[in-house]
């Protein structure tokens, strides 16, 4: 509430309460008193818009003469012509003319309905009763509010304070973390590197194992292999007992030719266990046991494989939700056949060479304790680096938060920072509105779905002479079709904090009702020097 408005509510409980002159100033029906010089009787009479005179004795004489209808503003006669109600006790008002007269009681003071036989009471004085009654809670309300906007402020400046007070220690406190971060980041490399070091030998230590484990079992597939190729005992595996195995052809054609065997043994015609030492490399990776091809495929897996399909396929055919309910009843029956099959055991399947010997090997051994010791020693040392840099990451976030509500425009006095962090919800038939001023509005449907973003603070926008009165909120979730919603929320004077309504005025901008003390004018003070009302 401006001042302007403060000081016309007074003015109007003033004019209310100190009564009415008892002398009528004379002049025409229907004319105001700021217009009685226009119209004097015995002279002629200028139409206001100056487009033509006429004798006195035609205005109000129920016939149209000017064009802007001044002459006739007791009558009905023009279509454009304004009565002036006097309404002694209560407020003047003006009324289209086509009003006068009309059977309906327009002025309080009953002075449209002169001729028209209308039963109209003067409810002037009960109407000014009740202004000055509503003026004067107005006026108590704004007293109020200004009271509470005064300790706002008080406290709104002991907040500011606190905060620099605050932002100083945060900023020493941000200095000395710096100085633990970078001591904990040295400490943590200083560790790390024998932590490194040690792991390395681990597993160094690990990978030649490994090559001693993997040369052991190469050796013994070479034996077992040629063992195999070798179907005459005679120590000697020969071109002929090679050809014996197609896959080692090496251009993979069908057709594994004397030569080409001949060639992967070196271009003799047989090879002892010495020689095939050097034949090993080129075909071991090849080359396929004769008793992995002697042994039949489990007669279970083509069963596994025709059953593991079935539920696939009725989940592409059915969603998990619209599964019909024979289907679920098969299902149910399925689950039956399955347990009963879970209680057979598959034979075990057999294990590619690469990962057998990854079973050969098994997992790399523990650490020994030296070297677990530097990796809990390192471990330590890097989880209270991570502390100390998550506590310097918090710090700044407050130097931030702190920095921006200190430099933020709360209002001339801050006294509307009182309102930063909280939120303020008003709930319709259909909606919860949620206001958190300086962050964001949003709507929720009251019984259920997601929430709807109205707008992000964007700025204070009310006019020059009062820009605190209106915020706006801006960039909200787009409209299908149409802007990103937008909200301006206005702010009136009232002893409590609360908002009072929403409405969208347009398509995707809305209008929020926000009252809040800190809104409050100065109420003037009653000027008893004020003339008394005088239109009459």
């Amino acid at each position: 509430m401006s001042c302007h408005v403060c000081h016309h509510l007074l003015l109007l409980l003033l004019l209310l309460g100190v009564g009415v002159s008892a002398v009528e100033v004379l002049r025409p029906r229907g004319v105001p008193l700021s217009k009685r010089q226009f119209y004097e009787e015995g002279k002629p009479f200028t139409c206001l818009d100056g487009s033509r005179t006429i004798p006195f004795d035609r205005v109000n004489d129920d016939y149209c003469d000017c064009r802007d209808g001044s002459d006739e503003p007791g009558t009905a006669a023009c279509p454009n012509g304004n009565f002036h109600c006097t309404n002694a006790g209560f407020k003047p008002a003006f009324i289209p003319s086509s009003r006068i007269n009309d059977g309906i009681c327009d002025c309080c003071d009953t002075t449209d309905e002169y001729n028209s036989g209308a039963a109209c009471q003067n409810t002037c004085r009960e109407m000014g009763r009740k202004e000055k009654e509503s003026m004067q809670k107005m006026a108590e309300i704004a007293k109020e509010g200004f009271m509470l906007k005064q300790l706002l402020i008080q406290e709104a400046k002991r907040g500011l304070e606190d905060k620099k007070a605050k932002l100083v220690d945060v900023e020493v406190s941000k200095k000395d973390l710096e100085e633990k971060v970078e001591a904990m980041r040295t400490v943590k490399e200083a560790v790390e590197e024998p932590e490194k070091e040690a792991k390395g030998r681990h597993l160094k230590a690990w990978e030649e194992q490994k090559a001693l484990i993997n040369m052991e079992k190469d050796k013994a597939r070479l034996a077992a292999v040629f063992l195999e190729l070798d179907d005459d005992a005679d120590g000697f595996i020969s071109v002929t007992e090679l050809l014996s195995h197609p896959e080692l052809n090496p251009d993979s054609d069908d057709s594994f030719t004397e030569e080409e065997a001949q060639e992967l043994l070196g271009g003799v015609d047989r090879v002892d266990p010495v020689g095939f030492e050097a034949v090993w490399n080129s075909i071991k990776e090849k080359y396929i046991s004769e008793a992995s091809t002697d042994t039949p495929a489990p007669a279970e897996t083509p069963q596994e494989e025709m059953r593991e399909p079935v539920p696939d396929n009725d989940s592409e055919q059915y969603p998990e939700d619209d599964i019909p309910e024979d289907d679920e009843e098969e299902d149910e029956e399925d689950e039956d056949d399955d347990t009963e099959d879970a209680d057979y055991k598959a034979p075990p399947t057999v294990a590619t060479p690469e990962k057998k010997d990854d079973d050969d090997e098994g997992a790399m051994p523990p650490y020994d304790q030296e070297t677990q010791n530097l990796i809990d020693a390192a471990q330590k040392a890097r989880d209270d680096f991570d502390e100390a840099e998550r506590a310097l990451r918090e710090v700044d976030d407050q130097i931030k938060n702190l920095e921006k509500e200190i430099s933020f425009d709360f209002g001339p006095n801050a006294e509307f920072a009182h309102l930063y962090n909280q939120c303020y919800e008003l709930s319709t038939s259909e909606y919860i509105y949620r206001l958190c001023p300086f962050n964001r509005v949003s709507q929720k449907p009251k019984y259920g779905g997601s929430e709807t973003n109205l707008g992000l603070w964007g700025k204070w926008a009310g006019p020059e002479d009062n820009i605190y009165s209106l915020m706006k909120y801006e960039q909200g979730t787009g409209c299908w079709q149409g802007p990103n919603r937008s909200t301006m929320v206005k702010l009136t004077c009232g002893k409590e904090t609360v908002v009072t309504s929403t409405s969208e005025p347009s398509r995707c901008e809305y209008l929020m009702e926000f009252i809040s003390p800190a809104i409050c004018k100065e109420p003037s003070s009653l000027d008893l020097g004020l003339p008394p009302h005088t239109e009459l």
